[in-house]
Parts: C-alpha cells; sequence; structure tokens
C-alpha cells in the first residue's frame, strides 16, 4: 500500500536509491559521486512509500505550478511487482487532489525502465518551449551535476479536469 514516509524512513531509502541507480550500470550510465536525492529530504511529506519498511519511493514537489516527480526508486530485489506502477498512480492522484494541471519529471529518454515506462503511465515529451522557468532551471542543474550522461528529456501528463 503507498502511504507518506513517516520521517524515520528517509534515511532507509537511500539504500533503495542507491541499489536502484546500481542497475544503470547495465546501460552504460554511471552517476557522479554526490549524495543521493533522498539523502538532501528533510519533510517526509514528500515522499510515498510502499511497504514496511519501503520498498520503493517517490519524491515530489512543485515546479511552474506543476507537481513534480523528482525521483523514482524501487530496490531491484522488489522490481517487476508494480511498486513503481503503483507510486506513479499515486503521484498522479496527489497531484489531481492537489489542483495540479500536470505531472513532470525529467528522465532518460532511451532507458526502457525511464522514458518508454513512463510513456506507458500517460506521460508524453514536453517540448523545450513549452518549459516553464523552474523546470528550465531545474533540468539545467540536473546538467551541472553531471547526471546528463546519456540524452534526456522532459515528460509531462495533464490531469483530467
Amino acid at each position: 500500500m503507498v502511504r507518506w514516509a513517516v520521517a524515520g524512513e528517509l534515511a532507509g531509502l537511500v539504500t533503495i536509491e542507491l541499489a536502484a541507480d546500481r542497475l544503470f550500470e547495465q546501460v552504460g550510465i554511471t552517476f557522479p559521486p554526490g549524495t543521493t536525492m533522498i539523502e538532501e529530504v528533510d519533510d517526509p511529506g514528500t515522499v510515498l512509500v510502499e511497504g514496511a519498511p519501503p520498498a520503493g519511493f517517490a519524491l515530489v514537489g512543485w515546479v511552474d505550478g506543476n507537481l513534480h516527480l523528482d525521483q523514482l526508486a524501487v530496490h531491484p530485489d522488489h522490481m517487476r511487482k508494480g511498486i513503481g506502477g503503483r507510486l506513479v498512480a499515486a503521484v498522479i492522484d496527489h497531484a489531481g487532489a492537489a489542483g495540479a494541471p500536470h505531472v513532470t519529471l525529467t528522465t532518460y529518454r532511451d532507458v526502457p525502465w525511464n522514458a518508454p515506462w513512463y510513456a506507458r503511465h500517460g506521460f508524453t515529451v514536453l517540448p523545450e518551449e513549452e518549459w516553464g522557468p523552474e523546470l528550465r532551471a531545474l533540468v539545467e542543474h540536473e546538467r551541472e551535476l553531471g547526471i546528463e550522461v546519456a540524452p534526456r528529456v522532459v515528460m509531462s501528463r495533464a490531469m483530467r479536469r
């Protein structure tokens, strides 16, 4: 069942993110050293989790008035069980309840469990001319961090009104 994280669970989510990140090595992507995204989180109210202890999480924030999926990670030991899909569905439900017009995210274009997977969940590539100023700054920040080691895209899913 997907639920909001509690403060004591945040530290344990680092293991999930690191394990999920290692999967990218299969497609030749190695991330630069540094802290994980979840290590920088201090508000459990921005993190949806599934499982006790959690097997996966979705980190969300707000960008240009849209709910933004900052990070989705499922521990490899628990993949292919629908956890990622349930987390994305919960993010979409939360966006709808919060009145967000869209859910946005940035992801690798050609990694099978990235852009193609999100496309199956209703996301489409958002052309650069449609990016807002905060989204543009976020993409630039990702480039500065060095994670654009393979082609990336911005994706969006419109919320039905």
